[in-house]
């Protein structure tokens, strides 16, 4: 992984990412090193749909670096275009004009199909097959599910068989869990297109510049709070760096800081070129720290193999997101303790500020620019104003950042058949009212009442719902949860489910028990590392609606296994439906049905193994089929069973 002589690196830094996609809307992602002007190219076989150049109005652009231009692209075709027939299209960098287009062929081969010679979409009149994952972690040792996309999308022949879209539910990057050989990989990218760095405050470093040099640069992040009682207390709030009994250990040794090593996380996460300006070089000394990166690097070496076919999936099939704790920090607005313990600071404010700003830029933008004027608009205040001193400017960052934790459209819906309703379950908590540090309802009862007339609107008679963590899950792990959380410890097993707050849990399901509720319901989550699925069901109410809670974790991650199987075969003992245990936690206005994964032992209910979840739907919007696609090839399907809860 040597630089490429002079330090030189092509036109695009990142992307194309197909994201929103209509017959009257194309939106790509892309990263340039310099500013461009675009044209674009549509076509259906050998007929060109579209060929102009991009309008200025259509190229949102945001200078994050000396060499770095963020480009959101919003498309309108002349014409709209077709349904349900595989369209192709193509960008060309234009330069001054004078030259002919540079078409992606050229500067991306990595994103063309085998036998094509630029990527492609469908835009599907049906939500008949919907791809979904959360939890990509780089240096984890299993295969990469975007991969597994890929390989979906090469052998998709038939219509039915192409996805409609590509859900991504939480926790795309780990904002809070960087590998060594990751940050050094972030540092070389920062320094060789010029991001820009910031001032910092309230921190044992005044400037992001410093996190290169200081002692406890890699490793050691959480010990770069200042040293003091209330700080302590951050520390341990904050970071998280706890072993936790149930899940895995919070790792915040490398707890990304800057709004520079945000944007740069990204360039590696999402595509192979930012690699190419990346050294060769092992930072630490200490011999334990120095085999824990030779370990990870070999993971992050075969992230790295492996990405160019994962960016290829993000360009041929349109891609939506939502964020979760990760793509933040861990334990992201917990409870109300956390919040006022973590915003109260200003440098814990300003890491959470520049994750949050990065998943605006990276992720939230592109599903619905219409969204994010104002937002955007101080954003391009912010890079002006760094313009030629390569610095941000720390009033218009902290207002910016402000303007950020109270923005109240971070949830969408896409006017599909059936629709699609993305909830924000970070930023709308139902704070408890019975303790500060127990567990926040996952929204509030103003979002909730908002969600309901959002799916009962229109007389839909089917929605398809992301709730990033599942609305029903484990009985056993939310009672875990449930005792840390009598104790005072919520943070110790990542208490978020929607059971764990008794005012969203009621609200909750009287949405489902409501008369005009949608009579297939189904219900897309991740968050957990592991995969399973229900069918769910009102008591004593026959024409109820038809439920089903499908959950894919992760796309690069895994549960511990024989923790999980442990787990799985106690659920499965202590609350059986003849156990007394069952009896007390039933929870009685519904019935549970858990799906048996096939080609495991039988009886148990839970799939792990990092790949990607594939749902078929039918024409009212039913699941036929649910399947987890294994990474590494394989996977199950989930099988109904009778009812046992």
């Amino acid at each position: 992984m040597n630089l490429e002589p002079d330090g030189k690196f092509g036109p695009v830094l990142a992307g194309p990412i197909l994201r929103h996609s209509a017959p009257d809307s194309i939106v790509l992602w892309l990263v340039t090193s310099e500013r461009t002007a675009l044209a674009v190219q549509v076509r259906k076989d050998k007929e060109l749909l579209l060929d102009r150049p991009l309008a200025e109005s259509e190229v949102s652009r945001l200078r994050i670096g000396t060499r770095a231009w963020l480009n959101l692209l919003t498309i309108t075709p002349d014409s709209a275009l077709p349904r349900d027939t595989p369209l192709e299209y193509d960008l060309g960098l234009t330069g001054d004009g004078s030259a002919p287009p540079r078409w992606i062929r050229s500067w991306a081969t990595h994103l063309c199909p085998e036998s094509r010679d630029r990527p492609g979409f469908t835009l599907k009149s049906k939500l008949d097959r919907i791809l979904h994952g959360s939890c990509r972690r780089p240096h984890h040792p299993s295969r990469d599910g975007l991969v597994r996309v890929d390989e979906e999308l090469q052998k998709a022949q038939k219509l039915e068989d192409v996805p409609s879209l590509l859900l991504m539910t939480g926790d795309q990057v780990y904002a809070d869990d960087v590998a060594g050989p990751m940050l050094h990989a972030i540092q070389c990218v920062i320094h060789q297109l010029g991001l820009y760095q910031e001032v910092l405050e309230g921190a044992s470093l005044s400037h992001s510049k410093e996190l290169t040099s200081v002692a406890n640069a890699y490793y050691h992040r959480d010990e770069l709070l200042p040293e003091s009682e209330f700080n302590e207390d951050l520390t341990e709030r904050f970071f998280g760096g706890v072993r936790k009994p149930v899940f895995t250990t919070a790792n915040a040794g490398n707890h990304l800081i800057s709004f520079a090593e945000v944007m740069a996380m990204y360039l590696l996460v999402w595509s192979p070129e930012p690699w190419h300006l990346v050294t060769s070089a092992e930072p630490v000394e200490d011999p334990d720290e120095l085999a824990r990166y030779r370990k990870e690097q070999a993971a992050i070496d075969e992230f790295r193999r492996t990405l160019p076919r994962a960016a290829r999936a993000m360009a041929n099939v349109p891609v939506y997101m939502i964020f979760d704790d990760h793509d933040v920090t861990d334990d992201w607005n917990l409870s109300a303790l956390w919040e006022t313990t973590a915003y109260e600071h200003p440098f814990s404010r300003r890491i959470i500020g520049n994750a949050l700003l990065g998943y605006l830029l990276c992720q939230g933008w592109g599903n619905q620019p219409g969204n994010f004027g104002d937002l955007i608009e101080q954003c391009q205040k912010l890079f002006d104003s760094s313009d030629g001193q390569h610095e941000l400017d720390k009033a218009i960052q902290d207002e910016l950042i402000d303007q950020l934790f109270h923005f109240q459209h971070w949830h969408y819906s896409l006017p599909t058949s059936p629709r699609l309703v993305v909830l924000d379950t970070r930023t709308h908590r139902w704070r408890s009212e019975i303790r500060r540090s127990h567990p926040s309802g996952l929204m509030d009862w103003e979002s909730l009442t908002d969600f309901q007339h959002e799916i009962m609107g229109e007389g839909e008679d089917a929605v398809v719902v992301v709730s990033p963590a599942p609305m029903f899950g484990v009985k056993l792990i939310e009672m875990i949860q449930r005792v840390f959380t009598f104790f005072g410890k919520p943070l110790l097993v990542d208490a978020e489910n929607w059971m764990a707050h008794r005012g969203a849990a009621s609200v909750l399901l009287n949405i489902f028990g409501h008369p005009r509720t949608p009579r297939h319901f189904v219900i897309l989550s991740g968050d957990v590392h592991y995969s399973f699925a229900y069918d769910v069901r009102l008591r004593h109410k026959q024409n109820g609606p038809h439920v089903w809670q499908i959950t894919s974790s992760g796309i690069k991650n895994e549960f511990p296994n024989t923790l999980l199987e442990w787990l799985d075969r106690l659920n499965r003992w202590l609350f059986a439906p003849w156990s007394p245990l069952n009896w007390f936690t039933k929870r009685r206005r519904m019935w549970i049905s858990p799906r048996l994964p096939e080609g495991r032992e039988a009886g148990e209910r839970l799939w792990n193994g990092a790949g990607i979840g594939d749902v078929r739907l039918d024409e009212e919007g039913a699941p036929t089929a649910i399947r987890q696609l294994d990474a590494g090839g394989g996977g199950t399907i989930f099988q109904r069973r009778a009812k046992d809860d």
